[in-house]
């Protein structure tokens, strides 16, 4: 205490330490603040010596998307003989498989390639709200296509005059918006709730089921207007799809020659599978009792909903379409004849 420079050393050091104890607390209020905005996706962290082959296997898959599904785009838009309702809206859906897998795919590459799991609140919020439009949207759309189907099977005579451009638009105008205000507003109620638990994801996109599990206090409210919005949006368009083929069926049955039988199941049948697929995948992941739901079932199903039926559909499709083959067959032959000139 008689050495004023001691004092002055010893207030030195004290500073130092308040301000290394400050520094070591800001640190970690970012780190919980940064915990608080941000989630873990899991995906298949519980495989790691299979990351790099997931990866490349996801990777494939997904140019295959993208190239099948953009070239059933192209010669719908570009073949003359493809102008008809039916190709107009399998131009639509084509164009809506590869919003749809670009929802999730991408982020999933990504997570694999880099082993970095960590989404933020808003990412993953902006992930769910298109993953369920484009969802919403392909329920409706694969209901109008059942419609077409209907019209022109049931009713041919009057099918031009039911089906002319304008209703065409119409029908996959309102296929496209009617579910993004609800989407949109159930996205924001979710992720209005408060979150305490782990902030892991055992998925590999932001999905609702394994978000709701996350929450804190209860959520029965959500966890009904789920259910309310997967009525609305899987099991009405799936109850018109089944309406409109008990129908088609019954017509079908009543036609006096085989071959004009089976020339109309066939071009019924590559629709069915697809819904057949997709609904079903789709059902049983959001309409199922919450008791029942595992998250490892709930992952294998939103393989088949969200990756494996965008991957066949454009293969169901043109496999069992002659005009869709031969449009292929003029695209890739023009291609041909202009490197040949070239």
């Amino acid at each position: 205490s008689n050495c004023p420079h001691l004092v002055s050393l010893n207030i030195l050091k004290s500073k130092g330490k308040c301000k290394e104890m400050r520094t070591v607390h800001c640190d970690l209020i970012v780190d919980n603040l940064t915990e608080l905005m941000e989630f873990v996706l899991l995906g298949f962290a519980d495989m790691p010596h299979l990351q790099w082959f997931l990866f490349g296997l996801f990777l494939i898959t997904y140019i295959i998307i993208l190239m099948s599904n953009g070239t059933i785009f192209l010669i719908i838009k570009m073949d003359p003989a493809l102008q008809s309702p039916m190709y107009f809206f399998l131009a639509n859906f084509s164009f809506l498989e590869i919003c749809y897998v670009s929802a999730t795919l991408p982020r999933m590459l990504m997570n694999l390639g880099t082993q970095r799991r960590r989404i933020s609140v808003v990412a993953c919020a902006t992930q769910m709200c298109f993953a369920l439009i484009f969802g919403g949207t392909e329920c409706l759309l694969l209901a109008v296509m059942a419609y077409d189907l209907y019209m022109a099977i049931c009713n041919p005579l009057h099918y031009p005059l039911f089906m002319n451009n304008r209703v065409c638009i119409l029908l996959a105008t309102g296929s496209w918006t009617i579910g993004i205000p609800v989407m949109i507003g159930r996205t924001y109620q979710i992720f209005s709730l408060p979150f305490c638990r782990s902030k892991q994801i055992n998925h590999f996109f932001c999905d609702i089921p394994p978000i709701l599990k996350l929450a804190c206090g209860d959520t029965f409210v959500n966890e009904m207007l789920v259910y309310t919005v997967a009525v609305l949006f899987v099991m009405v368009p799936f109850l018109l799809i089944l309406g409109s083929y008990s129908k088609i069926v019954s017509i079908i049955l009543k036609l006096p020659s085989g071959t004009s039988r089976g020339k109309a199941f066939s071009t019924c049948s590559s629709h069915l599978m697809v819904v057949m697929l997709f609904f079903g995948s789709g059902i049983i992941a959001y309409l199922r009792p919450n008791s029942r739901h595992s998250e490892e079932t709930d992952k294998v199903l939103s393989l088949f909903y969200a990756i494996l039926t965008p991957m066949l559909n454009p293969l169901i499709y043109s496999l069992r379409n002659k005009d869709a083959i031969m449009a292929l067959r003029k695209l890739l032959w023009k291609k041909k004849v202009l490197k040949m000139r070239l």
